[in-house]
């Protein structure tokens, strides 16, 4: 369980408050926001700080500009949504260092809300002068020199070092904002203490692109299920023919490892017992459903069968928390998507009638959910990935670690 300083901790009222927000957010051609949910996501923290009189002063990156200035990239077209969604007049300073920044942060009154422009226009945000991952201490001191209190609101960024996060928390004490202390409750209620038997279904493309998440969770969960392109990796590993699927068999003995520690661990691993196969992948392609030993040589296994839902049904009868990561097959092609979409209803159902505790996140599960219709019906559904993905496989996130008592 994560220790960590809460907003709630410190006295804000006529404080400078520096908040570390993520409103990278999708855009239409002409700048209009096309999904403000990651604007959405910040209110509950930039409220509490209005309604505690505090001056606050919001920093986000957007894009990738580089280092360079970028009108495309310019944090101006947030003004009017977000003046929307607080009801208030948003104030924008048009760039985040500097005497234009300074000029605009003197000028804040108790409850007022100022935007610094991208922080991204900044080389300093993400690189040290040798060109090296990081960020460059001159440019977070004169970030951290705005405020003094720093709330770090963005779990989305947790997993990056950069000047906007752990650069600014060098200078002034930093806790975490209400997104951030809701993030890390429940991850922490999923992994570090949950109620037991907990499970987690993993899927996915690719197995290399989550070794390390399921080395560290055959170690912790009672049951693993591993579904999507990545199940056929496994299957291969223990001798089944998957045709013409995706599958990384040079990745054999990884497969093998996984399985033995997890045997050791005791955690049980669960892979499918039938599969959808077609010999193309594309909506409505003609398909089959047979079993492990029946792929033809030209066929892709592109979803798992009704039987295969069956035992993940089950088994998350037998559990209490659950885990959820990644799709069970190509879930964006009808009919592709009925594991997905099947397993994800049934999760939800028993989170509504048994108190299951459901846990989501990274990559294109978020997607995967919505597209179910399942997705309100979870316990709790994170938008980060990256930060998401590195904390299952257990590692120390930096936006976090600043956060720690």
């Amino acid at each position: 369980m994560v220790d960590f300083r809460r907003l709630e901790d410190v006295d804000v009222a006529n404080k400078r408050v520096l908040v570390r927000v993520d409103f990278n957010v999708p855009c239409d051609d002409e700048g209009n926001v096309t999904d403000n949910t990651r604007l959405a996501a910040a209110l509950p923290t930039i409220n509490y700080l209005r309604k505690h009189k505090a001056k606050i002063i919001l920093i986000s990156h957007f894009g990738r500009p580089g280092g360079q200035r970028e009108t495309s990239a310019s944090m101006m077209k947030l003004i009017k949504p977000l003046s929307g969604l607080l009801k208030t007049n948003v104030a924008f300073a048009p760039d985040c260092i500097g005497k234009t920044a300074d000029t605009a942060v003197a000028a804040l009154q108790a409850g007022d809300v100022l935007l610094l422009e991208n922080t991204r226009f900044h080389k300093g945000e993400t690189h040290t002068r040798t060109g090296g991952k990081g960020y460059e201490p001159k440019f977070a001191a004169a970030l951290a020199a705005h405020g003094e209190i720093f709330v770090h609101d963005a779990f989305s960024v947790a997993h990056r070092a950069q000047g906007s996060t752990s650069g600014i928390a060098a200078s002034l004490p930093a806790y975490a904002g209400l997104a951030m202390e809701r993030e890390l409750d429940h991850l922490s209620q999923a992994l570090d203490i949950p109620k037991r038997p907990v499970m987690g279904l993993v899927g996915g493309a690719k197995v290399s692109s989550k070794i390390d998440l399921l080395k560290n969770l055959v170690g912790r969960l009672d049951t693993l299920a591993i579904g999507g392109g990545m199940a056929n990796t496994f299957l291969a590993a223990l001798g089944h023919g998957v045709g013409a699927s995706l599958c990384e068999h040079d990745l054999r003995d990884t497969a093998l490892e996984i399985m033995d520690n997890a045997k050791k661990a005791n955690c049980q691993i669960l892979l499918p017992v039938d599969v959808v196969a077609a010999k193309e992948f594309k909506a409505g392609a003609q398909h089959r459903v047979c079993g492990l030993d029946d792929v033809a040589e030209d066929e892709m296994i592109l979803d798992a069968g009704p039987q295969t839902v069956n035992k993940l049904a089950d088994a998350i009868d037998a559990s209490k928390t659950l885990i959820w990561n990644g799709p069970l097959g190509a879930f964006e092609l009808v009919p592709f998507d009925t594991a997905t979409v099947e397993a994800a209803k049934y999760a939800a159902k028993q989170v509504k009638n048994n108190g299951l505790i459901a846990v989501a996140g990274g990559g294109d599960t978020v997607s995967a959910l919505k597209h179910a219709g399942a997705a309100d019906g979870f316990t709790f559904i994170s938008t980060a990935g990256g930060a998401f993905l590195e904390w299952m496989e257990g590692k120390a996130l930096p936006g976090v670690e600043i956060l720690k008592k």
